[in-house]
């Protein structure tokens, strides 16, 4: 009988993650000759390495690579054991892997991190913003427990619950300030600046406008509208985004009118997950701390 153990296989799958014994180590919060025992002491239960060990990385062998979506199911498997009994034990979450992505977090995670804490102080919240397909990953294999992103994102294996609408608004130079808003089709003759490839928002965003992208990229909504300030373009961006990133910067924010430009945010976590019915009670909190903010912009524009 092979005598392996679930530390053992959380050590193998940030290892063969990261391809890195400091970093897996890191990762795993203990030190890297104690990642190196483990390891050398799974492959010689199994009989054979499971890793190729160079000077600055290390990578799977064929046996290692075999096993990789195996660990990832056991591992899994025992998440999902973990949430049974939490679920069982109490109407309240003890612990929270929310991820979110980055057109949202810096926006919406202030406010709903005080609405988690007042509704649940003893909750054990852990954050990870990262672009939509990376999350998706992770709450797959079991390394999130939900994501706060925009839909649809059609997995069969995952719950959806839409929360809100939020319009995209139109940012551009100050000095057009008292220029008609432009029509849908005024936009394709405009130089856009959008986000970089990976990010959502840019779909959506290129997909209102209905025309390919030839203009600069910038790696966040703060680039995006400081290029705007310097001239260089114009850009949409969530209307959750709009006082954050246009307190301080010389733009004209201007508002659709006979169009509809919009993204609808929701929640999203694994149709297995026990936990499933305290995750629709995050999701309650979510639409209410983006209700609080929406009326503050809305008393904004008064």
């Amino acid at each position: 009988m092979i005598n392996l153990t679930i530390r053992q296989l959380r050590y193998f799958e940030m290892l063969a993650r990261h391809g890195h014994f400091g970093r897996a180590a890191e990762a795993c919060a203990i030190s890297q000759p104690a990642l190196s025992v483990q390891i050398k002491e799974m492959e010689e239960t199994l009989g054979t390495p499971l890793f190729e060990r160079g000077a600055r990385q290390v990578q799977l062998t064929a046996v290692g690579e075999s096993l990789v979506q195996r660990v990832h199911d056991i591992l899994g498997a025992v998440d999902e054991l973990g949430n049974l009994a939490r679920a069982s034990s109490s109407q309240h979450l003890a612990r929270l892997r929310l991820g979110i992505i980055p057109t949202i977090a810096p926006y919406l995670l202030p406010r709903l991190i005080q609405h988690l804490a007042e509704m649940n102080p003893k909750l054990d919240l852990h954050v990870r913003e990262t672009q939509t397909s990376r999350l998706l990953n992770e709450i797959n294999e079991g390394r999130i427990d939900a994501a706060i992103l925009a839909l649809p994102v059609s997995e069969p294996s995952l719950t959806e619950v839409a929360l809100f609408d939020e319009d995209f608004v139109l940012v551009r130079p100050l000095e057009d300030d008292q220029k008609p808003v432009p029509k849908r089709s005024d936009l394709q003759k405009m130089r856009l600046l959008l986000l970089e490839e990976g990010h959502c928002f840019r779909d959506q965003a290129l997909s209102f406008c209905n025309r390919p992208h030839d203009g600069l990229d910038g790696s966040s909504l703060t680039t995006l509208v400081q290029m705007v300030a310097s001239g260089m373009g114009v850009t949409l961006i969530p209307e959750m985004a709009v006082d954050v990133e246009t307190r301080l910067a010389q733009v004209s924010v201007a508002r659709f009118k006979d169009v509809m430009a919009c993204r609808t945010i929701g929640m999203v976590w694994r149709k297995t997950n026990p936990l499933a019915e305290q995750f629709g009670k995050v999701a309650e909190i979510v639409k209410l701390a983006a209700e609080v903010d929406q009326d503050v912009a809305e008393r904004g524009h008064e």
